[in-house]
């Protein structure tokens, strides 16, 4: 690296390090990264996105930070890049070896071919036989099946090599994707919420909330329609709680039928405020299976809505709003607890 760019690198890390202890930004490898490209302005669309995240004034979760940098640093998108390399490696000398054995056969095959055209020229000036015309043709012929079988084979390789990227490619796709999303429900999933739970409390943020959400009598629909039809519940009650998430809010899969919702700057009686609407939203849903023509009506869910505390942990929030949750069953499901606030 030139002195200029290191000097250039220098002086935009003293750039970003206040501006991500200005925001309370953990210095973790990819926010670095992020605030990085963010001073030396060299990508105008991230600029805009960690712009409009700092004016929502949200936590910064880890979440966040780490599809920012897949959308706008990252690419490809750095998942298993190590085992991807050594892949892509091995195609690649696999690939140069054979196009090199391919080379030098054809280029023995043009010497061999012009040696028999000599002859034939030699054949013509000095007089022949059939005999001598039938071995120079028999030469051609032979050296012919041979390139024509190299290149055969490089062609079968190129194809190969081809087919291992693509899947490559879609195993990517599909890893990237089990990361921070739940396959079924397309939410984030109980890994992305773990990390950004344990970061929420760790920041010490000025008011958040956790409402955890169980869809009622789920055991149900699956017993009486089937697996295929609960899992339809689920997609749908996940669609629409995503509808209400907004301004930093995050929808995750806690797990089995129960969804939770980070909401980052906000007190119990806003968030219940959330929790209540999308109770209503979940009231009006209607599924149906298309093959049985059986319809489902009557999809409610319960809600329990926990406010972080100060020197509070994770998982005591997490218990908090767990408990407030039970409640809201025990009171006889749909509803949202606390009562009030």
């Amino acid at each position: 690296m030139s002195n200029e760019l290191l000097k250039t690198a220098a002086l935009n890390l003293k750039k970003a390090v206040p501006l991500m202890l200005k925001h309370s930004i953990p210095t973790t490898p990819t926010n670095y990264a992020l605030w990085y490209a963010y001073v030396s302005e060299s990508n105008p669309k991230l600029n805009i996105a960690l712009d409009a995240t700092i004016a929502q004034n949200q936590q910064y979760s880890p979440t966040s930070s780490e599809l920012l940098y897949r959308q706008h640093i990252a690419d490809p998108v750095e998942l298993d890049v190590r085992s991807m390399r050594q892949n892509l490696d091995a195609m690649v000398c696999e690939l140069s070896q054979s196009l090199k054995d391919t080379n030098h056969d054809t280029t023995t095959f043009q010497t061999k071919i012009q040696k028999e055209f000599s002859k034939l020229a030699e054949l013509e000036n000095q007089g022949f036989s059939l005999e001598q015309v039938i071995k120079v043709v028999k030469n051609i012929v032979s050296e012919s099946a041979n390139i024509h079988s190299s290149t055969t084979s490089f062609t079968q390789q190129l194809d190969k090599a081809q087919s291992e990227i693509n899947a490559l490619k879609q195993r990517l796709a599909e890893t990237e994707k089990d990361v921070l999303y739940d396959a079924l429900t397309e939410a984030l999933n109980r890994r992305a919420f773990d990390d950004d739970i344990s970061a929420l409390v760790n920041q010490s943020p000025n008011g958040a909330c956790l409402i955890l959400i169980d869809i009622d009598h789920f055991k149900q629909f699956n017993d009486t329609y089937g697996h295929q039809l609960g899992d339809l519940v689920l997609k749908v009650v996940a669609k629409r709680l995503q509808e209400s998430c907004r301004d930093g809010v995050k929808l995750y899969r806690f797990g089995g039928e129960e969804f939770a919702v980070i909401i980052p700057n906000s007190q119990q009686r806003v968030a219940r405020q959330l929790a209540e609407a999308m109770r209503r939203s979940i009231e009006k849903l209607s599924v149906k299976d298309r093959r049985s023509e059986t319809r489902i009506d009557n999809i409610t869910a319960s809600f329990g809505v926990g406010e972080w505390k100060h020197q509070q942990t994770s998982s005591q929030l997490i218990e908090s709003a767990d408990t407030l949750l039970y409640e809201a069953k025990r009171l006889g499901r749909n509803r949202v607890m606390p009562i009030s606030n």
